[in-house]
């Protein structure tokens, strides 16, 4: 695709950014609003992890529903044709349900449980409703319970089941541990070992792009001395909270706070560019693939290299190195996750998404912009708790957007910055291979992805 002149772009951007209420601006279609509710109730599931291979789910039958009405890409699962009669709405709000519904039957009961079925359900039988009665209506059904039942088939056996293994490995420099969160004495179990034997959707295997080790495993280099310097610095809680309304507290919030959700920035970005359902589904399928991907790839080398998170390193009395002094009272700004420091895992599920978006529209020149609301900050005595807070970042491009996810990791304290960059790196490579060869456009049928590719 001929990229538009740029002030055209950064306009279409801005109307879909802020011009959201206005007729004609940007207008939600089926495809969109089922990511929405997805997105609404995707937590059910668990973590990023295991929303990630939901939210795949999802946009895999939604993609394949539409295309056994019109067949325009290559299809994930086998699924019969529909035929072109078919209700396409009706079948995106099948499909998206049906594998929403699956999902959850393997979820504990409980009342978040309980209002996120009867979201699903309010949602599908309000489009159901609008929709006439008739054939075109219970083929498009058909077409996506059909979909539905195939991914949820593939996936079936796929490992998730066990996203946890036990973690035994005994304490030493450089070595990761259970981890202290905010709240002292409390740790943080290690988790999500297992998910490094998950069935990839488009990887050969989770070890397909692994990262190379980093100079920092050598506790003794000048890498390794620089980094932990620099995140001791500005990732401690204390620096971070007497400056609470700083960029580098601003931006460390911002991305857990919602900035890393790139299905809402997605919606963001399509807004008001004029995609139809077909090129939306395929959008959102190779997207939500490649984050699922990225994050088994993330845990197979977190898991494989095991390298301990900066609070466990800054605490740590005598690590051999006269360069780094040890503070056994350091806390870092945010809560640490619960596993291994490298590769990290919001920058790998950034640059596959950045990736995605960036081979989809070609060019990565793409202008947008996020406000989202951060939560309460607990922070160590004298200082009090941060309230929470709307905290609202510009991007000129997707690589400004990955760059600054990794600086986020770092701002927090609970990164290393080569384990951020590294999970950039990764995010792009899985990003690059899951679009390169996935839902790829037949050579016969309808062409409509002109308009994007």
């Amino acid at each position: 695709m001929k990229a538009m002149p740029r002030r055209r772009r950064i306009a279409l951007i801005i109307a879909g950014v802020l011009g959201l209420g206005l007729p004609g601006l940007a207008r939600a279609d089926a495809v969109t609003d089922w990511n929405a509710t997805a997105g609404s109730v995707a937590p059910r599931f668990g973590a990023p992890q295991q929303q990630s291979r939901a939210m795949a789910m999802v946009h895999i039958a939604i993609h394949d529903s539409l295309n056994s009405i019109d067949p325009r890409y290559d299809s994930y699962t086998a699924v019969p044709a529909a035929g072109a009669s078919a209700s396409p709405e009706a079948a995106i709000a099948a499909a998206a349900r049906g594998t929403l519904l699956g999902l959850l039957n393997t979820v504990p009961d409980s009342q978040l449980k309980t209002e996120a079925i009867a979201t699903i359900n309010d949602t599908y039988n309000a489009v159901l409703a609008a929709i006439p009665d008739g054939t075109a209506k219970s083929k498009g059904i058909a077409a996506g319970i059909i979909a539905a039942d195939a991914i949820l088939a593939v996936r079936a056996s796929d490992g998730s089941a066990m996203p946890h293994l036990p973690y035994t490995d005994a304490p030493g420099p450089g070595v990761y541990q259970p981890t202290p969160n905010p709240e002292f004495p409390a740790v943080i179990t290690p988790s999500f070992a297992g998910w490094a034997h998950v069935t990839p959707f488009a990887l050969r295997n989770a070890s397909q792009f692994s990262v190379e080790p980093a100079e920092i495993f050598d506790l003794t280099s000048d890498s390794y001395t620089r980094e932990y310097n620099e995140v001791k610095q500005v990732g401690d809680a204390l620096v971070r909270g007497a400056a609470p309304d700083s960029e580098e507290s601003d931006i460390a919030r911002f991305w857990p706070g919602g900035g890393s959700n790139w299905n809402l920035t997605t919606r963001v970005i399509v807004a008001g560019r004029g995609l139809d359902l077909w090129q939306h589904a395929r959008l959102f399928a190779l997207l939500n693939i490649a984050e699922a991907d990225g994050h088994i790839a993330n845990q197979y080398n977190k898991y494989t290299y095991k390298f301990w998170r900066p609070v466990t390193a800054i605490r740590w009395a005598d690590d051999g190195n006269p360069d780094t002094t040890t503070d056994p009272d350091w806390r870092p700004f945010l809560v640490t996750p619960p596993y291994p420091d490298y590769p990290c895992a919001l920058p790998t599920a950034t640059g596959t998404s950045t990736e995605v978006l960036r081979q989809f529209f070609g060019t990565d020149d793409l202008v947008f912009a996020r406000t989202n609301n951060a939560g309460a900050v607990p922070l160590p005595a004298p200082l009090a708790a941060l309230p929470p807070k709307a905290i609202t970042r510009h991007f000129e491009s997707l690589s400004e957007a990955a760059s600054e996810s990794a600086d986020a990791r770092v701002f927090a304290g609970i990164h290393f910055r080569s384990g951020c960059t590294a999970g950039v790196r990764q995010g792009t490579q899985v990003g690059r291979f899951v679009i390169k060869h996935y839902l790829k456009p037949l050579s016969h049928g309808k062409r409509s992805d002109q308009l994007s590719e």
